[in-house]
Parts: structure tokens; C-alpha cells; sequence
């Protein structure tokens, strides 16, 4: 079965540079270069459509004892003009490791800094107390006064840690707030609290073989005005098995897509709710790759039934 490195390393051996500088992706195609950026909602700034996630891999790298592949990768990040890091407490070493990380590299202050709050409820209530000493944990590993983004990560009683972090959002030490959830049977919850809540932000899973999103959340999402931070594009290794050694076919150079990851990253880009995608990775290859799919052109309505049909043709992981 091919994994994604070795698809790398073939893609590259054939001549395909294209995979790691997306600049070059984009050259001819457009006369505007950079990534290509969405809008948050509310205050109009603009982000990159495809950051860095914090999970899986990379949270297995941080807590090894050498953790310069992960330097790589927010090097790699930064210089190629992506920006959007996301992470939280509960990834292991992430959020340590990234902060210190950072600021060796001098780049703290041009990543968007997302993370999460979430101190396990008591009888379905968090400690008050708790919450605000991880926020204040967070804060000294990030090493900046103010952060970006903090949600409540997986709907972790936002009755009490959704205030907390309003009040640090009036007093200016968080720009943005939100909730987060990847499990379907907190959906209902998800929506209710966009319906219900003033928040800047959603985190949640989407992917081309994971559609449930496109049915309430994102709709939702774009007529209240909040902006989708995306996870799991991947279905994290799902999509690997499903495609395993096949060839991408050779129509996705109609969006600009060289590779799988960005074929599937494009896809997810292409549905106007989402804001970013957070895919995690410990490669510097694969963050380059994974900026790829934010160049260039993106799918239209009939190229997105195209691609799915042939995802939905593959056989199940």
C-alpha cells in the first residue's frame, strides 16, 4: 500500500517540484501569486485556506526528544505564507512544543495562533477555576499577550468556558472564540450554539468522503457569519487506504491538484463556508504539498460531483 510519503517521493522523482514549492503551482495560472485567502466573518481579516493542524503525527513528534522535524514544518509553513496554526492542551506536547518552537524561529508573532479550552466537566459542569488556569497555561507556551483563536474544544461545557473566554475577548488578550466538535453525536449541539451563541468560529470535520457538514453546519455557518476552521481532511489516514497506489487522474490538472493531498484539500476548500483547513503533519514535504492545494484554481459545483463520484467508486477503508 503507497503511503503518502512514498507518493511524495515518486511524484518527486518524476519531476514533479511542483509538489513542494506550491508557488510553482501557481505560476501561469493566475496574476495575483500568493495563497489563496478566505475572509473571517467577522472583522473581514484574511487567512490562508490551508494551515496546520497539531494532532496525530506532529503530537507524536513533539513528544519524542528531538523535535526538529517539527521545526521544519513551521519553518516550511512560514515561508511559503501560511500562517494558521491550530492546537490545544490536550495534544500532548503540541502546544508547548510548537510555542517554544516558534519563538526560537522568531515567526510567533506571523502564525494565527488556535487553541482550545476544554477542562473535563464534574457532573457535566467545568471547574470555573481550572478553565482559567489552562487558558493561563496556554498563554505562557505560546508567549504572546494575545491570542488569535481559542474554542471550546469538543463542546466541553460552553455554558461555563465560553464565558471565560468572552470576558478575554472584550478585554482584548483573545481576538476570536468559538467551539469545536468532530463527533456527529455532538452535531446538535454544535448547531444549537451557532444558532444560540455571538462566536467567531466553528472547528469541525469535513472531507470528501465525510459530506455530513455540507448539510446544516456550513450552510449555517455562512448566514450567521461565522468562520469554519476544518479538520480531519483526510478522514486523517482514511483517504490514504481508500486511494492506496492509485495515480491521480490526470483531469484534476483542470483545478491545479498534482497530488492526492491536494485533490482532497481542494475539495474542501472549494465549499465557500470554510474558512481554513488545519491538516496536521510532522513532513515538511507534506506541509509544502498540503499549501499546494491553496494555489491556483479550485473546483466548481460539476468538478466537485466528478471528484466525489469517484471517491464515493473507491472501496471503503
Amino acid at each position: 500500500m503507497m503511503t503518502r510519503r512514498d507518493w511524495l517521493q515518486r511524484t518527486l522523482a518524476a519531476g514533479g517540484m511542483l509538489a513542494l514549492d506550491p508557488r510553482g503551482v501557481f505560476a501561469g495560472e493566475s496574476d495575483k501569486p500568493g495563497l489563496i485567502t478566505r475572509a473571517i466573518p467577522s472583522s473581514g481579516e484574511r487567512l490562508p485556506i490551508v494551515g496546520l493542524g497539531s494532532s496525530a503525527t506532529f503530537a507524536q513528534v513533539a513528544r519524542s526528544e528531538d523535535a526538529s522535524a517539527l521545526r521544519a514544518v513551521l519553518a516550511r509553513m512560514t515561508e511559503l505564507g501560511g500562517k494558521v496554526f491550530d492546537t490545544a492542551p490536550q495534544y500532548g506536547a503540541s502546544e508547548e512544543v510548537a510555542g517554544k518552537i516558534a519563538q526560537e524561529l522568531g515567526i510567533a508573532k506571523q502564525l494565527f495562533w488556535a487553541t482550545k479550552l476544554n477542562v473535563a466537566p464534574r457532573n457535566g459542569t467545568a471547574d470555573p477555576a481550572a478553565a482559567r488556569k489552562q487558558l493561563a497555561t496556554s498563554f505562557q507556551r505560546i508567549g504572546k499577550p494575545v491570542i488569535d483563536l481559542v474554542q471550546v474544544h469538543n463542546m466541553g461545557d460552553i455554558r461555563t468556558q465560553l464565558p471565560i473566554l468572552r470576558e478575554h475577548k472584550e478585554k482584548g488578550s483573545v481576538r476570536y472564540i468559538g467551539v469545536t466538535t468532530t463527533f456527529e453525536h455532538q452535531y446538535a449541539d454544535l448547531v444549537q450554539a451557532m444558532r444560540d451563541e455571538p462566536i467567531d468560529f466553528i472547528g469541525t470535520d469535513y472531507a470528501i468522503d465525510n459530506r455530513d457538514a455540507e448539510q446544516t453546519i456550513l450552510p449555517l455557518a455562512r448566514e450567521k457569519g461565522i468562520a469554519v476552521l476544518v479538520y480531519a481532511p483526510f478522514g486523517r489516514t482514511r483517504l490514504w487506504r481508500r486511494v492506496g497506489e492509485r495515480k491521480v487522474p490526470e483531469w484534476a490538472a483542470e483545478f491545479d491538484a498534482s497530488t492526492w493531498g491536494q485533490f482532497f484539500l481542494k475539495y474542501v476548500a472549494s465549499h465557500p463556508a470554510v474558512t481554513s483547513i488545519t491538516p496536521a503533519t510532522s513532513r515538511a514535504a507534506n506541509m509544502a504539498d498540503n499549501l499546494g492545494a491553496a494555489t491556483g484554481r479550485l473546483p466548481d459545483a460539476a468538478m466537485r460531483k466528478r471528484m466525489i463520484d469517484l471517491v464515493d467508486a473507491l472501496p471503503a477503508a
